[in-house]
């Protein structure tokens, strides 16, 4: 691939924009008149809440139908998004762009005092871009933040769909790709199944809306969590039976741990008197959870993430660090994250924290870290 075709390729087009356009009006909608559950987000300082209406599995389902049926009647093809791939990333960047200079220009006007909406300036013009100035910006009654991590792990999935039409179209589908697309799958569809208890994240709750959550779900995890799909398009791997049951073993255990600790953290902020794994739970100054997973490691979801991620590139066997960089990229992240975490929660919770910490000393990886 020479470099004027790669540049070539990284041009947003018109139908780029419209592609883009359509998903986000698609999702707006939607996400507004689709039924869904309202879940009440955590209380605010401000003792506010947010309501969220969780119909991204609805919202999902009904989108990939209509583009079936479209692809049915010839209106468009499945293999879209896959043929036009690096110019929809290039669009898409672009896009985050703009949105967190507009969020930027609109919170440092903003005189709105509620925990929502009160601007957080620091004066560091790149600081405050990078970390965003308001906790939950809206836009026509949309909750911004929720909307983009909701667009972020639909366009994932339907890059997924359109690189496994392109194999099926080319004859190039074998077991690696079939592995590779069920889980991830999986992993996206139980997302919107459990999606309420994105609600109590710390990305929700805490993190204010600037490029880093907009660039990060709107392009990192659509098209760098895509990258083993669009790897196995050229590179065959055939995988053994062995190989194939230890695949999905890894994946069996990574996803008990992240969404058995996830879980276990919702259910226990709406009812801390829920059971867990039978027995009361222990909790530390009557506001730390310190059973279960989180008996085990103060950040375990953590390490179900990092098997699931691993086990999204083991079907690409271990002739290229290529497919690995998701797992590589989440490991750093999330060992940074963790650090970040640990320092909020020292401050939040002093010697709570600290009481916490001797009774649960490892980080993520028992024994290890």
């Amino acid at each position: 691939m020479n470099l004027g075709f790669l540049l070539d390729s990284l041009s947003p087009s018109w139908n780029s924009v419209a592609m883009l356009s359509g998903f986000f009006l698609y999702l707006a909608i939607a996400g507004s008149i689709l039924p869904g559950k309202i879940v009440p987000g955590v209380m605010l300082p401000d003792r506010t809440r947010l309501h969220y209406r969780c119909n991204g599995l609805l919202s999902l389902i009904l989108l990939v139908a209509l583009l079936w049926l479209a692809a049915k009647m010839d209106m468009i093809s499945l293999t879209a998004i896959s043929d036009r791939g690096l110019e929809l990333l290039s669009t898409t960047f672009m896009c985050s762009l703009m949105v967190t200079l507009l969020l930027y220009a609109t919170g440092c006007k903003s005189n709105n005092q509620g925990s929502s909406l009160k601007p957080h300036v620091t004066g560091n013009l790149i600081h405050d871009w990078w970390f965003g100035i308001q906790l939950n910006p809206q836009f026509l009654g949309i909750d911004l933040k929720f909307f983009f991590v909701r667009a972020g792990m639909i366009g994932w999935l339907l890059i997924n769909l359109s690189v496994l039409a392109r194999s099926i179209q080319e004859a190039t589908l074998n077991r690696s790709m079939i592995l590779y697309q069920l889980f991830c799958a999986f992993y996206i569809l139980d997302y919107f199944v459990y999606e309420e208890y994105m609600t109590s994240t710390w990305d929700i709750i805490a993190e204010r809306l600037g490029f880093m959550l907009v660039f990060g779900d709107l392009v990192w995890i659509p098209f760098t969590f895509s990258i083993q799909g669009w790897w196995l398009l050229s590179n065959k791997v055939e995988l053994t039976t062995a190989a194939v049951i230890a695949n999905c073993f890894v994946f069996m255990i990574g996803y008990l741990v992240f969404r058995g600790a996830n879980k276990q953290k919702h259910v226990f902020k709406k009812n801390p008197k829920e059971l867990i794994w039978g027995k009361p739970p222990k909790v530390i100054g009557g506001k730390l959870l310190a059973s279960g997973y989180w008996g085990i490691a103060r950040h375990c979801n953590y390490l179900g993430d990092l098997l699931l991620a691993s086990s999204f590139s083991l079907p690409c066997g271990i002739s290229s660090p290529v497919p690995y960089f998701y797992p590589i990229y989440l490991l750093i992240l999330l060992v940074w994250r963790e650090r970040r975490d640990e320092a909020r929660c020292a401050e939040k919770y002093k010697e709570v924290w600290t009481e916490y910490r001797r009774l649960v000393p490892w980080r993520i990886l028992p024994y290890v870290y």
